[in-house]
């Protein structure tokens, strides 16, 4: 090809260099690797490097792995064999590694093994960092949660309330059996007082249907149905009962689990732009932030975020040795109990309960409600003559005191208000719908709390808290699912995961200080 008449800058790919540049000057100044490098070279590693043996051949540095790991997770390459790729062809990963490369099963095994144990003491160090710069305060954070998906099958699911359902059939058809055999028992065999299978196990089991054995098999008068009935109780039920128990362990109080991520509980996940969804194996992730940093996160099986609050401030305190001053959320939080802890620890409230947005007219609902005034919450309360006032102006007096537990073991009290006369009210079929006297309740401490927060909330303060809350929580959630696309879970476990969660929290931070 003739060239003579071109004007092209030089190409000879055998020119060889005589001055050859060396991989520093090939990195930018102001590259987000550089900032990887400069926080995690001030970090105490001597957790991480208390993880490795004095013995056998030497290991690739941790300090190199722990920069080559973070950065990966601003890079989004998270395949070990990635990584292990671009420490071989990104310039980048070849200057944090100087030029020294891992195979992807130490990659893998660095990051589920090594890090497992002390990953939090790092994210603590790097948060501490930012704060020293000034980039965070620590005393005011904003708490909120999101569902992410596990990587389990969406099929493999295990309902603690179909277990409950089949072993109520099983105590039922043992019964049946039971009865059926007294029924038909000789004067020395008949026993009038069945078995208790309020509580049953494979051994009762086994002795329940052994004694019914012994009644039938030398009755002529039992049916043949009834014999493989009991064939089939015998063979099915005690290796039944022993799986269903362990399955209970499994659930430890939640409501399902999935067969390949036992850790995973179904949770309705939001998919699309109508917010419609399907039950999912996931993970309920908390995260407290400020000034769009993560400052803490934590991982929970609960499907609801009420009931994670305080083990969420619990492992914070924990991690940090104090506690935030102030604390912002939604009204998925607000509940006596949290409103207690927040007050005994000294924390600022500005947390919402359930009705406060309607409350002010932020929230209007989508189907319109008959007679909304008829609602406990619109009936005037006397504090001093301790009654409330029904719609038609009759006092309902205090009838007595109920008390009842939360799914934490948290005791609630609340008082209980009788309306004197309902019958023949005018107002009866739009008031209430049970039979008898209108009842209501009021949770006296709950309603303490709630003047308290409502006033912190319509302050000066709380109206720009209730603002920020949803520019500097919630875009951290979007930055890390929607723009760096992490919706579901590699990994299998909840210390695997919360792992996998906390490499992107801090490679959030990392990402933001060098924006």
């Amino acid at each position: 090809m003739n060239d003579m008449n071109t004007n092209f800058q030089s190409y000879n790919q055998q020119q060889n260099w005589l001055f050859p540049p060396s991989i520093e000057e090939l990195v930018p100044i102001e590259h987000p690797v550089r900032v990887v490098n400069g926080i995690i070279e001030q970090l105490d590693l001597n957790l991480l490097i208390e993880e490795y043996s004095k013995e056998g051949k030497p290991s690739y540095h941790p300090k190199m792995m722990l920069k080559v790991m973070v950065y990966a997770y601003m890079d989004n390459t998270y395949s070990s064999r990635k990584i292990e790729r671009a420490m071989r062809e990104n310039i980048n990963f070849m200057w944090l590694a100087a030029q020294q490369v891992a195979d992807h099963n130490t990659i893998a095994r660095f990051r589920s093994k090594k890090l497992k144990s002390i990953f939090k003491d790092i994210f603590k160090q790097v948060v501490l960092l930012l704060a020293e710069e000034g980039l965070i305060t620590l005393k005011e954070v904003f708490t909120d949660g999101t569902k992410i998906e596990s990587v389990a099958g969406r099929y493999t699911f295990v309902w603690g309330n179909a277990i409950k359902t089949r072993k109520e059939k099983m105590v039922e058809q043992l019964e049946e059996m039971w009865q059926y055999a007294q029924s038909i028992a000789d004067e020395e065999d008949s026993d009038p007082v069945p078995p208790d299978f309020k509580k049953i196990d494979s051994e009762k089991v086994e002795r329940t249907a052994n004694k019914i054995a012994e009644i039938i098999s030398k009755n002529p008068r039992a049916s043949g149905r009834a014999k493989a009935k009991l064939r089939y109780i015998q063979k099915n039920f005690p290796q039944n009962l022993d799986r269903y128990e362990e399955q209970e362990k499994t659930l430890a109080g939640r409501g399902s689990y999935s067969k390949t991520d036992p850790d995973a509980t179904f949770m309705r996940m939001k998919d699309d732009h109508m917010q419609n969804g399907q039950l999912k194996p996931g993970y309920n992730v908390q995260l407290s932030s400020e000034s769009q940093f993560v400052i803490h996160y934590t991982l929970h099986q609960t499907t609801n975020d009420l009931n994670t609050l305080k083990p969420h401030l619990d492992t914070f305190e924990s991690l940090y040795e104090f506690l935030p001053e102030q604390l912002t959320a939604d009204a998925g939080y607000g509940s006596e109990e949290n409103y207690e802890f927040l007050e005994e620890k000294g924390i600022g409230t500005y947390v919402k309960y359930s009705t406060f947005d309607k409350e002010q007219g932020i929230l209007k609902s989508k189907r319109k409600k008959k007679n909304e005034g008829f609602h406990r919450d619109k009936l005037y309360y006397s504090q001093e003559q301790d009654h409330y006032i029904c719609p038609m102006g009759q006092p309902m007096e205090n009838i007595g005191e109920r008390k009842g537990k939360t799914k934490s073991g948290y005791l609630q009290k609340s008082s209980m208000y009788q309306a004197q006369n309902c019958q023949g009210c005018p107002l009866r079929t739009g008031c209430f719908k049970a039979k008898g006297n209108r009842i209501v309740e009021r949770n006296h401490a709950l309603e303490g709390y709630k003047e308290k927060v409502r006033e912190n909330l319509l302050s000066e303060m709380g109206i720009i808290k209730r603002r920020q809350r949803t520019a500097d929580v919630e875009p951290v959630f979007a930055q890390i699912k929607s723009n760096r696309n992490f919706n579901r879970f590699t990994h299998r476990g909840i210390e695997k995961v919360e792992l996998e969660f906390g490499l992107h929290a801090l490679a959030h931070n990392l990402r933001k200080k060098s924006a």
